[in-house]
C-alpha cells in the first residue's frame, strides 16, 4: 500500500482536529502519521482558542454583565476543546494525589476514566481561580492576556514531550499517539507561535506589566512541575501535558493580576 503524501497543511491541520471539538475533520482527513506532530502545532491552536476567548471578554459585556461574560468565556474554551485539558487536570490530581511514589499505581490511576477525589477539587479550584483572575482584569486586559496567555503556555508545555520519554507505549496510549522528537525547524515554529502573541502583549503593555516576571514565572512554573512529573514517572503523558497546560496559563493571569495596570 503507496504512504500517502504530507502536505505542509497537513500536521497544523492535525493539530486544530486532535485539539479541538470543531469538524475540521469535515474539511479535511491528514495522514494518521501527522499525529505524532500535533503538540509542534498545539500553540496555533491556542490562537483560534484564545482568541475565541478574547473576542467573547471583550464584546458580551456590550450586552451582558461581564461576570456573565467571564463565565462565558471560560465555557466556551471548554466546548471549543471537549474539556481535553481540564480532563488531564483532573486525571494529573488524581494520580499523584491518589498514587502516592508508585509509579504504576499513577499511570493506572491516571488512566482510569473515574473521577476521584483529588480531581474533582483541582476543576473547582481551577475554574474558581481561572475565573476570579480574569474577572479582576478589565475587558480589554482580560482579553489581550488571554490572547498572549494561551499560546505561550501551549509553548511552555509542548516542551514536556522533549524533556522526558512517554511514559507509556503508543499501544497503551488514551490516544493512541507518541509524540515525535522535534527537528530543530520544527521547534523554531513552535517558539514563534507561543512568543509572538506574547512580544506583541509585551510591547502594548509594557509601561503597565512587569514583562519580566510575566516571562518568568510561567517558565519557572514548568520547571518545578517537570521536576515533579520526572521524580515520580520518569516520564510523560498526555494528561501530564494538559495540566501543564492549564497551571502555567493561570501563573500568568495571577502575575499580570499582581501588576498596577490602568487599561
Amino acid at each position: 500500500m503507496q504512504q500517502q503524501l504530507i502536505k505542509w497543511y497537513d500536521r497544523p491541520w492535525a493539530a486544530f482536529i486532535f485539539f479541538t471539538r470543531l469538524p475540521f475533520w469535515r474539511l479535511h482527513q491528514p495522514p494518521r502519521p501527522c499525529y505524532s506532530s500535533v503538540v509542534e502545532w498545539w500553540p496555533l491552536v491556542g490562537w483560534l482558542t484564545g482568541g475565541i476567548m478574547a473576542a467573547i471578554l471583550y464584546f458580551a459585556p456590550l450586552v451582558l454583565p461581564y461576570s456573565v461574560a467571564v463565565l462565558l468565556a471560560v465555557v466556551a474554551r471548554i466546548l471549543l476543546t471537549g474539556a481535553l485539558h481540564e480532563d488531564g487536570l483532573a486525571d494529573f490530581f488524581d494520580g499523584f494525589g491518589g498514587g502516592g511514589t508508585d509509579r504504576e499505581r499513577i499511570l493506572a490511576i491516571m488512566k482510569d476514566s473515574h473521577i476521584g477525589t483529588y480531581g474533582v477539587l483541582s476543576l473547582i479550584l481551577y475554574v474558581a481561580m481561572l475565573y476570579l483572575c480574569l474577572y479582576n482584569l478589565s475587558p480589554l486586559m482580560a482579553a489581550l492576556t488571554v490572547l498572549a496567555a494561551d499560546p505561550y503556555a501551549k509553548m511552555l508545555s509542548a516542551q514536556l514531550t522533549q524533556m522526558m520519554p512517554y511514559a507509556r507505549t503508543e499501544e497503551t496510549a488514551k490516544a493512541h499517539t507518541v509524540y515525535r522528537r522535534m527537528s530543530l525547524p520544527s521547534g523554531i515554529l513552535l517558539a514563534l507561535q507561543g512568543l509572538l502573541p506574547m512580544g506583541a502583549y509585551v510591547y502594548l503593555l509594557h509601561t503597565h506589566i512587569d514583562w519580566q516576571w510575566l516571562l518568568f514565572v510561567p517558565c519557572l512554573t514548568m520547571y518545578f512541575l517537570y521536576l515533579f512529573v520526572w521524580r515520580r514517572l520518569r516520564g510523560y503523558t498526555g494528561d501530564c501535558c494538559g495540566a501543564f497546560f492549564l497551571l502555567i496559563e493561570l501563573s500568568v493571569y495571577l502575575v499580570v493580576n499582581l501588576q498596577p495596570y490602568s487599561a
